[in-house]
């Protein structure tokens, strides 16, 4: 019987977990901004002296960060090898004004840059409770991930709050290992766009000017309405490896895509029909109040987990915004549209384009 080869830790399931390794588990939070081992709850002050004052070190001493307006706070950095696991985050402040950037093997350009809650499939700013394998929102407005992002020489995250609030709350866990990274380990990335409205007949663009060899993994959408009738009848598009006119894979309806049917309706209800799984779901819908509420507003996931896309030189996603109009002919919608997309690649990856500015960003 060949011995099997020594378990680095990485890839956990259900299917594993028995197995030993010599991976190191470490965490990062207030409480232990380092990560070291043996260091958690040092503190002897921060920013909860006054509770903990009779208790002292040890008793929740700072266990969250105050980020002011502004600000750009470095809240991880790993030297490698090694791996994030999960992480966990309940900020305050306006989600949309709270970035959140990651660096790989220490790049200058970031890998990961997007809004703190729509990463975590929140961009409309408000709670909705979501159950699936890579994000989970639990309640009160507890945002975690379990995308796993491995890195060989180090792992810089940080947090840039932009809001015109004075600062920020952050009370985070960011949960990893330093172990061995296989060669084939690809590098985690997340990018957001946001088009507000869509200009008349064009589509919009999830992702583009990707180079290198990877796998894309999930899109997050945050998509508002600005006519009446159905949204949901545009196609989306993967253009792989040099796809140019036509792409590769060609979607039949956005709620097809999001793994729902006939326009995410209950027919008994005659109502949108909220569903959060493990790979899809529509999670949130936002209805008009019949004041100033006046937009309908969907939250959308879709992890490609099983299914990953694979590419590799390069890859470009679209999706059709269109509804109906008269005489039973699409209409080219001008919505408000949002989106996080997921995806593993080698490096370098190609610079992303700037970020709005705070306006722009601002759910309105």
């Amino acid at each position: 019987m060949q011995p099997s080869l020594p378990y680095n830790g990485l890839g956990s399931s259900m299917g594993n977990l028995f197995r030993l390794s010599r991976a190191k588990t470490r965490s990062i939070s207030s409480e232990n901004p380092t990560g070291a081992k043996g260091a958690g709850g040092g503190a002897e002050t921060g920013v909860a002296s006054g509770p903990s004052h009779d208790l002292g070190k040890g008793w929740k001493v700072n266990p969250y960060d105050i980020i002011e307006s502004g600000q750009t706070r470095e809240i991880a950095f790993i030297e490698g090898p090694g791996a994030i696991q999960q992480i966990w985050m309940t900020p305050t402040g306006n989600w949309r004004h709270t970035i959140l950037r990651f660096y790989w093997d220490g790049s200058e350009t970031p890998s990961v840059e997007c809004p703190i809650g729509d990463f975590f499939a929140s961009g409309w700013g408000q709670f909705s409770p979501l159950s699936s394998l890579a994000v989970c929102v639990n309640p009160g407005s507890a945002f975690n991930c379990y995308w796993e992002m491995p890195f060989r020489k180090s792992c810089r995250i940080t947090l840039t709050y932009i809001g015109i609030e004075e600062s920020m709350r952050l009370y985070y866990q960011i949960n990893y290992v330093l172990t061995e990274v296989p060669d084939d380990a690809a590098y985690f990335h997340a990018q957001f766009r946001r088009v507000n409205p869509l200009p008349y007949k064009e589509v919009y663009t999830i992702l583009d000017g990707v180079r290198g060899r990877g796998h894309y993994v999930g899109t997050y959408m945050a998509w508002g309405v600005n006519n009446t009738g159905w949204w949901g009848e545009g196609e989306i598009k993967f253009y792989l490896d040099g796809d140019r006119e036509l792409p590769t894979i060609c979607g039949t309806g956005t709620e097809d895509y999001f793994c729902g049917s006939y326009n995410f309706e209950n027919r008994q209800t005659k109502q949108y029909q909220e569903f959060t799984t493990p790979y899809a779901g529509l999670h949130q819908v936002i209805r008009p109040d019949g004041v100033y509420q006046a937009q309908t507003r969907f939250g959308m996931y879709r992890w490609h987990i099983t299914d990953p896309v694979r590419f590799e030189s390069d890859l470009k996603i679209t999706i059709q915004a269109l509804g109906w109009r008269s005489g039973w002919r699409y209409l080219p919608l001008q919505d408000d549209i949002a989106s996080v997309a997921f995806w593993y690649q080698t490096l370098p990856a190609a610079p992303f384009p700037a970020l709005p500015d705070r306006d722009y960003l601002e759910v309105v």
